[in-house]
């Protein structure tokens, strides 16, 4: 622009008279014209001073992801605890300056949206969260906020806890009580394809309790996977939550009745404690999904209404064009408001399943490291090699987009939810990356689990006094190292583990743990040969 302005001055020069000059004769020009006796007009005054380009201000630097200028986002907001931690970032705790107003701020690291996908996901998220912000039972979205290394996205806290999370801390509750959570859930279903949004990926741990009130409303917190319903469009892609998935999603064909379906194997959960479709693998998941076999004849079902059960099987349909639409369902007897659904309490049993559902064996994870990082080179010989292969960026950790790529080259054929499965697997320390114990941890041979030295190696690290038994304050000292040994998690491993109640664990409790429900891993990764 500096060198079009110079330019412009350039050809726009002329010469101008000094004030010495005043009394010169008239410019030579005038002499050809006789009859101009006149004293000739002044010339043109000179452009205005235009600065050059090395004067002008610095533009402030684009963000890739909003294509506005970089926001200090400490300017706005004072960013608190880490409330939680995911694939691509970490959500805090924060404060408006200008009010004193609580939020969440979810923070991603723009370092990992390496491809265009990743970064048209975010932009997706965004607008679909601006879209729905201010309909029922959907979380609040207050702005977005990019700085050089991360973006920050702004929503309303919601300090309830998870869905289940408040619903097996109650001593009891009823099928009234979990009508009122369904009819919220089938609501969030029908508010998003009244307005032309799919979720695709709704599951209990996307759904918040506003606060740690009884009548505290719920919100669905996580569009992430969301996408604008484009009509007549057939969806390929293989998204969502292993029990929660659709049979039409395994088959690469649907549409956003496939939200009908999440919502009803929630409520399935939440009158049973239990999914509809179970087993120990997620290939083993998918399988059953695609059979569709409702069980609705075992306990606890006999004792629940007939109401519920013909709501579940309405949603739970196979078919989706004969589903039954979020709309109607919000209308069935047994879901409605003030509608039939009994005050009877569910038996208890429900409720410790689903505490048994929804807690992680994250002591078992740990072991696992452990005998990982027993293991001799001669034992993991190639999987050095390997997970350099896949680490491309040299960074020492492996990204969800490294493992999905590195994958794909050993000619894996693994869904996104079987690679996100395997992600969360190896994460042990759930910092959104997989290091080099945590690989190898995932990767090594299953048979070395059966090793006795392997097993007791594991048992004598929690072990700390060599009593023969790991109690409570080890169990806190060996998970505390790994951020996770608060009192919650230590009373769900205790509970999954300890079998005869005694308040601690013994070596055979401990194999127990260790031998059962393993996650298969691709065939390409636990091959060591």
């Amino acid at each position: 622009m500096g060198f079009c302005f110079s330019k412009l001055r350039r050809s726009r020069e002329i010469p101008i008279s000094s004030s010495s000059d005043a009394e010169s004769p008239p410019h030579p020009y005038y002499h050809h014209f006789p009859f101009n006796t006149a004293t000739p007009p002044p010339p043109p005054p000179p452009p205005p001073s235009i600065p050059s380009s090395s004067s002008l201000p610095t533009p402030a630097p684009l963000g890739r992801i909003l294509g506005k200028p970089y926001t200090d986002i400490t300017t706005l907001y004072d960013l608190d605890k880490e409330l939680g931690r995911g694939q691509f970032g970490i959500t805090y705790l924060c404060t408006e300056k200008s009010t004193g107003l609580k939020y969440a701020c979810k923070s991603i690291s723009t370092r990992k949206l390496i491809t265009q996908k990743d970064v048209d996901d975010v932009k997706r998220e965004i607008m679909i969260l601006q879209h729905l912000t201010g309909q029922p039972n959907i979380v609040e979205f207050k702005g977005a906020y990019e700085d050089s290394k991360n973006l920050h996205l702004v929503m309303e806290l919601c300090s309830g806890g998870e869905l289940f999370d408040r619903i097996t801390a109650k001593g009891s509750y009823s099928e009234r009580e979990a009508a009122v959570v369904g009819r919220q859930v089938v609501n969030v279903v029908h508010v998003c394809h009244f307005m032309g949004v799919m979720h695709r990926d709704l599951k209990p741990e996307n759904f918040l309790m506003v606060s740690r009130d009884d009548d505290s409303t719920l919100k669905a917190t996580d569009f992430g996977l969301s996408v604008f319903i484009e009509s007549g469009k057939v969806y390929k892609d293989v998204v969502g939550s292993a029990y929660y998935v659709a049979p039409e999603v395994l088959r690469r064909n649907y549409s956003h009745q496939i939200d009908v379906w999440s919502a009803g194997v929630i409520l399935y959960i939440l009158l049973s404690g239990f999914p509809p479709f179970w087993a120990e693998t997620e290939k083993g998941i998918f399988e059953e999904i695609l059979k569709g076999n409702l069980d609705l004849e075992t306990s606890p079902w006999p004792s629940i209404s007939n109401g519920a059960k013909d709501l579940i099987r309405k949603m739970l349909t196979v078919d989706p064009k004969i589903r039954i639409s979020a709309a109607d369902a919000l209308e069935h007897p047994w879901l409605k408001e003030d509608g039939e659904a009994s005050d009877r309490p569910i038996d208890s049993a429900v409720l410790i399943r689903m505490k048994q559902f929804r807690a992680m064996n994250k002591l078992k994870k740990l072991a696992l490291k452990v005998i990982a990082q027993n293991l001799s080179e001669e034992e993991i010989k190639g999987l050095k090699q390997m997970f350099d292969n896949i680490d491309t960026d040299r960074s020492g950790t492996i990204t969800y987009d490294e493992l999905r790529t590195g994958l794909s080259k050993l000619g894996s054929k693994l869904s996104e939810p079987e690679i996100q499965q395997l992600m969360e697997a190896a994460d042990v320390d759930k910092s959104g990356t997989i290091d080099y114990m945590e690989f190898i941890t995932a990767t090594m041979h299953r048979h070395r689990l059966d090793k006795e030295e392997n097993l007791y190696k594991a048992f004598q690290y929690f072990d700390k006094d060599n009593s023969g038994f790991i109690t409570r304050d080890e169990l806190r000292q060996a998970m505390t190292e790994y951020g996770m040994g608060d009192d919650a998690t230590i009373d769900e491993v205790l509970d999954d583990v300890d079998t005869d109640k005694d308040g601690k664990i013994n070596y055979e409790e401990f194999v127990e743990m260790m031998q059962k429900g393993t996650v298969e891993f691709p065939q390409q990764l636990i091959t060591t040969d």
